[in-house]
């Protein structure tokens, strides 16, 4: 009976403290603190997500596994490109195959043509016609202005189309009202040898903002399996804006687009009839594309709303030429 009687008093002291801490969290309508660690459960199960569902749904209400990269964590992670941050969701396999190349999917199978990932940025599809697949070297943007990073791993075929079998990752970025003024960053490094990006944003009516940005990149290329230089170093130029201006209350209309030049050093290997049956070629490719989107929303109701959106790209990644000839690998 003692025992028993231990056993009830530990419960219902537990059943207090909840009781009581979930009387603090709620009691008093406070603005949640913007850093994560901070927030209760049920806080962060009142997070808002898109994918699920294509509409605004609590993570609490959604029948699907979410993760969320906020951008305090893009902040505090040091991540200088997008797959260096997919590294950080669970159960997402990211792989970097050269300096340049990623292989980036859920649900096993992966390789650098894995086509069964459906990637979006502000809702626009970023897959290559060619394979179905991304090329990661080419999809990038201002960090700082990413507002979350949303990611279900599993299937979302019905709502999505064909490439979404394994998951979806939808890459939003913040309102022009969120990014006003003026941001300079610059790294220096031994892998990322330069790093540099100016971002500007500012207000050209009551209900109008823009914003402006340029970034370039400089990353020294890696070894080989004999610790030669791979000859894979590549650099990237790129510059984009968005403006968004709310004409009335029911109605909201987003321009945006993006320009980038990608020069890229590559190792080509090549079957050889004689040992150990395997030629290299030091290749060049140079890429250059650009994208423009544009968003109108009205809202019929808090609950009701139309969205009318249409983007154009345009890419040329076909200029590839043989600069350094064959290497034959006998004379390792």
């Amino acid at each position: 009976m003692k025992c028993d009687t231990t056993r009830v008093f530990s419960v219902m002291s537990v059943f207090l403290i909840m009781f009581f801490y979930r009387g603090t969290a709620f009691g008093a309508q406070a603005e949640l603190p913007e850093d994560l660690t901070e927030l209760s459960i049920e806080e962060l199960l009142d997070i808002e997500v898109t994918l699920a569902s294509r509409k605004p749904q609590k993570i609490s209400q959604t029948a699907a596994a979410v993760f969320v990269i906020t951008d305090e964590d893009i902040r505090r992670s040091g991540a200088a490109s997008i797959p260096e941050l997919l590294r950080t969701v669970p159960g997402l396999q990211v792989a970097r195959i050269s300096s340049s190349k990623w292989a980036v999917t859920s649900r096993g199978f992966n390789n650098i043509y894995a086509n069964k990932l459906l990637i979006l940025i502000d809702g626009r599809t970023v897959y290559s016609p060619l394979f179905s697949g991304v090329f990661w070297d080419v999809q990038d943007t201002f960090l700082e202005d990413v507002d979350r990073i949303e990611v279900i791993r599993g299937p979302g075929a019905s709502l999505w189309g064909a490439n979404a079998v394994n998951g979806i990752i939808n890459i939003k970025t913040k309102h022009a009202e969120d990014t006003e003024g003026g941001l300079v960053y610059a790294g220096f490094g031994k892998e990322e040898k330069k790093l540099g990006g100016v971002r500007y944003g500012g207000k050209t009516g009551k209900k109008s903002y823009y914003r402006i940005y340029t970034k370039y990149a400089d990353y020294d290329g890696g070894t080989d399996v004999n610790g030669d230089d791979a000859s894979d170093d590549w650099d990237m130029l790129q510059a984009g804006f968005r403006m968004d201006n709310e004409f009335s209350d029911k109605d909201a209309v987003i321009l945006q687009g993006e320009i980038y030049r990608c020069e890229t050093d590559e190792t080509l290997y090549f079957p050889s009839l004689s040992p150990p049956y395997m030629n290299s070629a030091h290749d060049n490719a140079d890429k250059t594309g650009g994208n423009i989107m544009g968003r109108w929303k009205h809202s019929f109701s808090d609950v009701i709303w139309l969205t009318v959106a249409r983007y154009l790209k345009s890419c040329d990644s076909a200029l590839i030429h043989t600069d350094c000839g064959f290497k034959d690998f006998r004379q390792k």
